[in-house]
């Protein structure tokens, strides 16, 4: 999506916030992602619709072709990944613990890299990123939610989701202004100044969507969304994310539960480390 955000020296943290995995949900500490420049993406090629309509000009906004993620001992997580996800597309990755979906989300995300093949957000190439302008790649282009939430804690709604703003390069006012504008998109106006133990868990998982959708990215990964929720507030969150598909945006749902994925208009199945089945180009490997 085009990037707006004016460069700002100082972040301006709110104090107090925490974030998952060492760095902000979407984000990596380093300074303002509007800061860094990009190089332009690849130009748009034709592509053929992922559903088997008319081809359409435009860059996936995921792109991996023959990847491979190998550890020590020579095992390997993912063996020769080829996927793409389309705009606008709301597509389930689905497969059992051990799979490798875990780490095909770690690649797609930017969190990892592979050991061969290519991978491409958005247009960018990540082999030819530098880190920090993969950091960059990271919070312009990906948001993220987690099943465990990872919510600040004594922090209210709106600045929790601020936070998936703060190396945006936006000045602290405008970002808790977008922050309360994804709290009611997401059905929360009246949440924003409640503490996340003042919150259900649903409640949470939306302040953690609001926070990931905040930034506009071009994609939205959601790792076992429903993972930590009862069975109507798990319904509730699944809604949301139809929803925010049918608004435009790019999701992917890493889940283990077929039942899930199974309602999703697009289900690509991992096992072994391979893609096995994808019901957009009725694949089905056995």
């Amino acid at each position: 999506m085009t990037d707006t955000a004016r460069p700002v020296e100082d972040p301006g943290q709110t104090p107090g916030l925490t974030s998952p995995l060492g760095l902000t949900p979407g984000l990596t500490p380093g300074p303002p992602a509007g800061l860094i420049s990009l190089p332009s993406p690849t130009p748009p090629a034709i592509v053929g619709s992922v559903h088997g309509g008319p081809a359409l000009t435009r860059v996936p906004v995921v792109e991996l072709s023959g990847v491979v993620k190998e550890y020590a001992g020579g095992v390997r997580a993912l063996d020769g990944v080829d996927l793409a996800i389309g705009e606008g597309e709301l597509v389930g990755i689905v497969g059992p613990s051990g799979s490798g979906k875990s780490t095909l989300l770690h690649i797609v995300g930017t969190l990892d890299r592979p050991t061969t093949g290519t991978v491409a957000i958005a247009g960018h190439h990540v082999a030819s990123l530098t880190d920090r302008r993969l950091s960059a790649l990271r919070a312009r282009h990906i948001g993220f939610v987690f099943q465990a939430f990872h919510l600040a804690p004594g922090v209210t709604a709106v600045d929790n989701v601020a936070e998936g703003l703060l190396y945006s390069g936006l000045p602290r006012a405008r970002r808790r202004k977008l922050a309360a504008e994804a709290l009611a998109r997401v059905g929360l106006a009246d949440r924003a100044r409640h503490r996340p133990h003042e919150l259900s868990g649903g409640q949470k998982q939306r302040v953690a969507i609001a926070r990931a959708v905040v930034g506009q990215p071009d994609l939205l990964l959601a790792d076992e969304p429903t993972g930590a929720l009862d069975t109507a507030s798990g319904e509730a969150v699944m809604e949301l994310l139809h929803a925010l598909n049918q608004e435009g945006a790019t999701i992917a749902v890493i889940t283990h539960d077929a039942e899930i994925a199974q309602r999703l208009p697009r289900t690509v199945r991992i096992r072994d480390g391979k893609v096995v089945a994808d019901s957009a180009r009725g694949k089905v490997v056995v």
